[in-house]
């Protein structure tokens, strides 16, 4: 123990340190005094030295026995849960790694693999190979772009340019840039007349959200299907009469790469990412993006934007560009 102030630290044989001025007695009286002391540090120290030591365990730390409810407690189970949510961050980001090696592995193959046959003298670089391979790097370049665009959304960075828009005329130009490959696959597009109906939002964005929710009911719904947009309440629907999705399915929707049908993916072209896109663009704008599905019967795509009062419709203007700064926005005819 340190010594009073003025007095001299002595140590002595039977290994008690005295102060000059004070005698044997009075210091096991002190440490008498101290001993409740002492062990009450000692309880409290301990734990937090084991939640030290597993933190700074190498490769994630192991897992510390809750045994007390107090604030000590809580921090174990807190470190517990950091840990368990730390393990399922680092598999989806290995799983990830992997989805995105497999979709770039396929179009890049194909590309390598009629080159090389072109330079072989195997195939002759005509129109229709030409035509193959500008598909598939088009497709390498979709892929691209919506890594780009969920980067940007995982990292906060998206920019949004926020006017009043009608979406009834968002979903008018997204079913006209649509018309021809729903066309090719035997589905009509359909988009009820109704009034201006508007929202706030970045035009571009919103028509992208609309735009993946179509393509995605075009791919999922068989020929002599219908596809319908129209406006709701503070947002839009995009319902199909297509397959349907599987009840256990309905959770993994929105996740990246994540097909129903892994099989159809190479033929129709999806990368996997549309849907999680959509959904993290909504979230971008404060809204959300829902399924509701009955299997065989089709799907039906809910965006759901914030409410638009008249006070900030005054405030922003609705939108007189007819092409967007990002080139996306096309003409109805």
């Amino acid at each position: 123990m340190p010594p009073a102030p003025g007095y001299a630290r002595v140590e002595q044989p039977d290994g008690h340190v005295l102060c000059r001025g004070q005698t044997v007695g009075e210091v096991e009286a002190l440490e008498d005094e101290a001993e409740p002391a002492i062990v009450a540090g000692r309880r409290l120290v301990r734990p937090l030295t084991r939640l030290t030591e597993a933190a700074a365990h190498t490769g994630g730390f192991p897992v510390v026995a809750v045994d007390r409810r107090d604030e000590i407690g809580h921090l174990a189970a807190a470190l517990n849960d950091l840990d368990a949510r730390r393990i399922a961050v680092e598999r989806r980001r290995r799983e990830m790694v992997g989805d995105v090696a497999h979709e770039l592995r396929t179009p890049l193959t194909n590309i390598r693999s009629w080159l090389e046959a072109a330079q072989d003298g195997l195939a002759l670089i005509d129109r229709t190979l030409v035509d193959l391979l500008l598909e598939e790097a088009v497709l390498l370049q979709r892929v691209i772009d919506d890594l780009r665009d969920l980067a940007a959304a995982d990292a906060g960075d998206l920019r949004l340019h926020m006017v009043a828009c009608d979406m009834h005329e968002v979903l008018e130009q997204v079913a006209a840039s649509h018309r021809g490959t729903a066309a090719h696959a035997g589905v009509t597009l359909s988009l009820p007349d109704g009034p201006p109906a508007y929202v706030v939002a970045d035009p571009d964005r919103l028509r992208q959200i609309i735009g993946n929710l179509v393509s995605n009911a075009i791919r999922h719904t068989p020929p002599g299907g219908v596809v319908t947009l129209r406006p709701v309440p503070h947002g839009a629907e995009v319902a199909d009469t297509g397959t349907g999705i599987a009840p256990e399915d309905l959770p993994r929707v929105f996740d990246r790469f994540w097909r129903a049908d892994a099989s159809r993916s190479r033929t129709t072209g999806g990368s996997g990412l549309g849907l999680a896109i959509a959904r993290k663009l909504a979230q971008a704008h404060a809204g959300d993006l829902r399924v509701s599905s009955t299997p065989g019967a089709g799907a039906v795509f809910t965006l759901t934007l914030p409410p638009t009062d008249s006070g900030r419709r005054m405030l922003v203007a609705p939108s007189e560009h007819p092409t967007s700064h990002r080139g996306r926005k096309k003409q109805a005819p």
